[in-house]
């Protein structure tokens, strides 16, 4: 039997009606009162594609919510984004809640700075199971700005609105920004396990030779630890000082001065060894990693 595709929402009337909410006030940017939205999620059992960004803002949660095979505790309510073309699925969703959610087509955005300072935003491709958790002062904070932008929107749209909203937006990011590197931090316990988990994943890939099969990745990594590639990067980018990418080329820097330093390994077998497909390659990364050749490093063991 084939699958139905996720129902795809283009355009923010259509949602709104969906979910049985008054018609946004303006077509580019809307937002939807969870404890006032009327659905059927069997409707959506095969998710649905939004063409919007979607910042979720949710409160007063009752259960939890399921995330692949886990449950995730979200008794004090948080925030989630999603970024135009992913899609949600309804069954993650097993909490009851209230709260507020922020649509904005990217249209909205043109030609203001924060078009481009949003697709940076990495929190946006982060998952269920990352979402920012917020102490009540916190939640006050954002509560202020959904409140404020709610509030701009049932004035008359005039030649300032877009303006107005485009700010707050920016506050809006600016504060999710703060409250997740405050979380990285307040998590550090579960940080730290993570990356001695990763430290592992790294250490299994080669001691097992799956290096054969080509060079580890970030999204390997990512998927081995589940979680998303960008928060395991913005994560150790917050706790080390560098990114995923980073990690990963120190550990074949390591590995790569074991096969060297063994005299039964050329600097072409090592490359191999590696998962390197052209030995230049390797070559190149090496030096930039050590200031010296794979050659030079060798000969300095056989002196």
């Amino acid at each position: 039997m084939k699958t139905k595709p996720p129902i795809h929402f283009t355009s923010l009337s259509a949602l709104h009606e969906a979910m049985g909410q008054p018609s946004s006030l303006h077509p580019l940017i809307g937002l939807i009162d969870y404890g006032k939205a009327v659905f059927d999620p069997k409707e959506y059992e095969n998710g649905i594609k939004l063409d919007f960004y979607k910042i979720s803002f949710k409160t007063k949660f009752k259960g939890k919510i399921k995330y692949g095979q886990g449950y995730y505790d979200f008794q004090d309510g948080g925030m989630s984004f999603v970024s135009p073309g992913q899609i949600l699925r309804m069954d993650q969703e097993e909490a009851d809640y209230s709260g507020m959610s922020l649509h904005i087509h990217p249209d909205f955005l043109q030609p203001y700075p924060l078009a481009r300072k949003i697709r940076k935003c990495g929190f946006f491709s982060y998952s269920a199971a990352e979402a920012l958790y917020l102490s009540e002062r916190e939640k006050q904070t954002i509560s202020h700005i959904f409140n404020d932008i709610q509030n701009e929107l049932n004035e008359r749209i005039d030649a300032f609105s877009q303006d107005v909203i485009i700010s707050q937006i920016e506050l809006l990011l600016t504060y999710s920004n703060r409250f997740y590197n405050r979380q990285f931090i307040t998590r550090k316990a579960v940080n730290n396990d993570l990356v001695s988990r990763m430290e592992q994943v790294l250490n299994d890939y080669f001691e097992h030779e799956k290096s054969l099969e080509g060079l580890p990745t970030v999204e390997y990594l990512a998927s081995q630890l589940n979680v998303t590639p960008r928060y395991l990067s913005d994560m150790l980018r917050l706790h080390t000082g560098q990114n995923a990418q980073h990690h990963i080329h120190e550990k074949l820097i390591e590995k790569a001065k074991d096969y060297l330093s063994a005299e039964q390994y050329s600097v072409s077998a090592t490359a191999y060894q590696l998962g390197f497909e052209h030995p230049q390659s390797f070559s190149k990364l090496f030096k930039k990693k050590t200031s010296l050749t794979p050659n030079e490093f060798k000969q300095s063991f056989q002196q």
